[in-house]
């Protein structure tokens, strides 16, 4: 299975160092947690992995090739969901699937899903979060890049469909490898294969809500 590694990153704007040493790794066939509290630098590092923000630096490898982040828009390696939609508001479901799929086949896969054809005649507008988030899911799951990583994916979104993401990405992780990072931590901890907290501007990994309180990141009332 493909594997990116990641190490050493570093960022910092101005005198503020936001990431010192950042190293984990995420192989497909796996959805790994990026916890941290606000500030710590977690959109930071998804920007720098997709290739938007610079790092200081930063040594990243797909396997045992060097990637140069810079170059993942041409190289179609990395796919990011930011927080904010991407999507054009005044389009309907139906006439977005075409613009990034010409495929007959890929765009089935997303018009049969049992949820988007309740919606496909809706404008992008009038969709809730929920609706609006696991459309945007589905569709980047789609592209042709190995690795995902997705911004909040359950925040501010209806109970309803954020159990519907917790049943799409498992199904999408069997050949994508997934970064996600979300404050609703227990829905995080549902669906993860490994999670790593960012704290300090370091990476540490973490096993279950024990560990969360423990580098203080939670309460001990809620572990």
């Amino acid at each position: 299975m493909d594997k990116l590694i990641i190490n050493k990153v570093v960022k910092s704007f101005g005198h503020n160092q936001i990431l010192k040493d950042i190293d984990f790794e995420c192989r497909v066939g796996e959805i790994i947690g990026l916890l941290g509290r606000n500030g710590s630098g977690k959109t930071t590092l998804l920007k720098i992995l997709f290739g938007t923000v610079k790092a200081d630096a930063i040594d990243v490898k797909v396997n045992s090739k060097t990637f140069d982040p810079a170059k993942n828009i041409c190289n179609r390696t990395i796919a990011y969901l930011a927080q904010d939609s991407f999507l054009p508001k005044d389009l309907k479901v139906k006439n977005i699937i075409p613009m990034y799929f010409q495929d007959g086949d890929q765009q089935d896969g997303i018009f049969y899903d049992t949820r988007i054809a309740q919606i496909e005649n809706r404008k992008i507008s009038t969709l809730s979060f929920g609706e609006l988030r696991y459309f945007e899911i589905l569709l980047i799951s789609r592209l042709p890049h190995r690795f995902i990583l997705l911004d909040e994916p359950f925040s501010m979104i209806e109970p309803l469909y954020q159990d519907a993401i917790k049943d799409l990405l498992p199904i999408i992780k069997q050949d994508k490898g997934i970064i996600l990072t979300d404050h609703y931590f227990q829905d995080v901890l549902q669906i993860t294969d490994r999670n790593i907290l960012i704290k300090d501007g370091r990476t540490y990994s973490i096993g279950d809500k024990i560990d969360l309180a423990n580098y203080g990141y939670i309460s001990a009332e809620k572990v």
